[in-house]
């Protein structure tokens, strides 16, 4: 058989200064890491949102920068007097020769064009396609050779001059420029385009610049094709070939709106990001770092606080356990010398000298001691007083007498106080039982009981002939049934629910038991039980009687009366049950 382990009061301020310990510092883990979090991130959204504005920027400027430059070429005279003058010839053989004889003159032009932009590193073909997409002129090789634009209605076509990056036959990224040649400014078909093909020496050097991103940060672009057109620090071969469709890519090409915040990159990895949309470019640069090493230091901070957590808890307990038996080492006394009095010496003191609430205590429990100690003696001198008026209390005397017995009852109380509380199933008995006896009494009645939700009352002057008691009987319960109005609105007022009842009353001998004990006569018999029996025959807020009460009152004027049924006490004993109305 296993003993239960005492939780003794020393183990109770244990348990609670470690409990309130365990609390507090969970509180705070929780609380520093939750607003660690948020200023951690918004310090780096902030740093992500800078790069992504800066870097933006330099990357519009580059692309801006190179469109100017390839405008020297479409305004240049001579180039297009060389187009002009090549347009015109109809025969490939022809054209192919005259490309060859003015190919110097081209180069001589283009030259002119690198010292312009000051003979750029970046620089690897240029490019002038005629009206009928022959290529006229390119750096690298004099043959006739097709390109991606050489293409007549595309020429003709063509308007605005743009800048795009593309993958070379090299597999290697190229910045490619393009401008259309008009023979005069306000033309509206061109005579031939140019081409300018670069590397991205220049745009790498903005966006592999990685200082201040860590270990996971990178910076790519882009385009509307959903593809990345820049190295990725991750993947290999990634250019144009990895496909980036994140929200912050959705948000620019379907809303052209920048988009910062939390979200999963192309590899479904939990990043914090901030994009820059270039919709006029057809491009999104994006600047991102992993939420895992963003958050790394708060969860660094979180474990040691954990660490710090359980060694403060640690030594609060043993704190407490000290203190604890401190404080319980005089309770514990106080604890032997109650039970020693338990078991009847009441010579014993605590002798606790203490200047605090428990020395007060020992005082105060010395001081008890002594009066018990001096009133034992007087106990036993009258414990044979008390015997004697035990006897007279388990005495009573009985007779009996011819009563009208009354019964009101809730109906349907169960259910109703079932949805309220304590205290308001005691208020919601009280506001009705107080008012039924207040009339009862008022009317000469006395009140017996309650019994749960029911009233029992007798009429003591019901015992005779005459027929003003009766009167006085019926009087009453009509004003009771009355008297329901008031009490709803009483209820109400104390937002509770209203209530139906119904009274029954019957008329015989009922025995009256008189306690020495108490001034309130009980009632008991047939009468009695008749009584609470017919009381369910009743209709909510009326009054039933019995055959042997219907027959002293049914000559009373102002009252009507039906039989309602009958009510059989056993096979060989039944009497008729009557509703009782007040005539109007």
């Amino acid at each position: 058989m296993s003993l239960a382990i005492p939780f003794t009061m020393d183990k109770k301020l244990v348990t609670l200064v470690t409990f309130v310990s365990v609390v507090g510092i969970g509180v705070t883990i929780i609380l520093s890491f939750h607003y660690s979090n948020i200023i951690l991130e918004d310090r780096i959204m902030d740093q992500l949102l800078s790069e992504s504005t800066i870097r933006g920027d330099s990357i519009s400027s580059l692309f801006n920068s190179k469109l100017q430059q390839i405008q020297v070429i479409g305004t240049d005279p001579m180039i297009r007097n060389l187009i002009n003058d090549l347009n015109t010839i109809e025969d490939d053989t022809v054209l192919s020769e005259r490309i060859s004889e003015k190919r110097i003159d081209f180069l001589i032009q283009i030259q002119a064009f690198e010292s312009t932009i000051g003979g750029s590193n970046d620089l690897e073909n240029v490019e002038i396609i005629g009206e009928k997409g022959k290529v006229l002129f390119s750096l690298i090789s004099a043959k006739n050779k097709k390109n991606f634009l050489t293409d007549q209605k595309f020429v003709k076509g063509m308007r605005e001059s743009f800048a795009e990056i593309t993958l070379g036959k090299d597999d290697k990224r190229k910045l490619v420029t393009v401008t259309t040649i008009f023979d005069k400014p306000k033309d509206k078909e061109a005579i031939g385009i140019a081409i300018v093909t670069m590397n991205t020496q220049s745009l790498d050097q903005i966006l592999l610049n990685r200082f201040g991103l860590g270990n996971t940060g990178e910076v790519y672009l882009v385009n509307k094709d959903k593809l990345m057109i820049t190295e990725s620090r991750f993947i290999e071969n990634a250019p144009f070939h990895q496909t980036v469709d994140t929200q912050a890519v959705s948000e620019c090409f379907d809303n052209k709106k920048n988009f910062h915040g939390q979200y999963n990159d192309y590899r479904q990895i939990f990043i914090l990001g901030s994009s820059n949309c270039m919709d006029d470019l057809g491009l999104i640069l994006l600047v991102e770092i992993d939420g895992v090493e963003v958050f790394q230091p708060v969860k660094n901070l979180q474990e040691k606080i954990i660490v710090l957590g359980i060694v403060m808890t640690i030594v609060v307990g043993i704190a407490a356990f000290f203190l604890s038996k401190l404080i319980s080492r005089p309770i514990i006394k106080l604890r032997n010398a109650a039970n020693k009095i338990a078991g009847g010496d009441f010579d014993v003191r605590t002798n606790i000298t203490t200047k605090d609430e428990i020395g007060e205590l020992s005082n105060s429990f010395d001081q008890m001691a002594e009066k018990i100690q001096d009133s034992l003696i007087k106990i036993r001198e009258r414990e044979d007083i008390i015997k004697q008026q035990k006897d007279i209390l388990l005495q009573f005397s009985e007779y009996s007498s011819n009563y009208c017995v009354c019964f009101v009852d809730i109906m349907g109380s169960t259910k109703i106080t079932a949805k309220l509380s304590d205290l308001e199933t005691s208020k919601f008995y009280a506001i009705f039982l107080n008012s039924m006896a207040t009339i009862v009494t008022q009317n000469g009645g006395i009140v017996v009981k309650n019994i749960g939700d029911a009233l029992l009352y007798y009429f003591p002057k019901t015992d005779t002939s005459e027929i003003e008691p009766f009167e006085n009987m019926l009087k009453c319960c009509m004003e009771m049934l009355k008297s329901r109005i008031k009490i709803n609105e009483a209820l109400t007022f104390e937002k509770l629910p209203e209530i139906s009842y119904r009274i029954s009353a019957t008329f015989g001998p009922v025995r009256v038991a008189i306690i020495a004990t108490s001034t309130i006569d009980d009632i008991f018999g047939t009468t009695v039980n008749a009584c609470a029996k017919i009381n369910t025959l009743a209709s909510p807020n009326t009054l039933v009687v019995g055959e042997s009460l219907y027959n002293k009152i049914k000559g009373i004027n102002g009252y009507s009366f039906e039989k309602i049924t009958d009510y059989s006490i056993d096979a060989e004993n039944k009497f008729g049950v009557y509703s009782v109305k007040q005539k109007t």
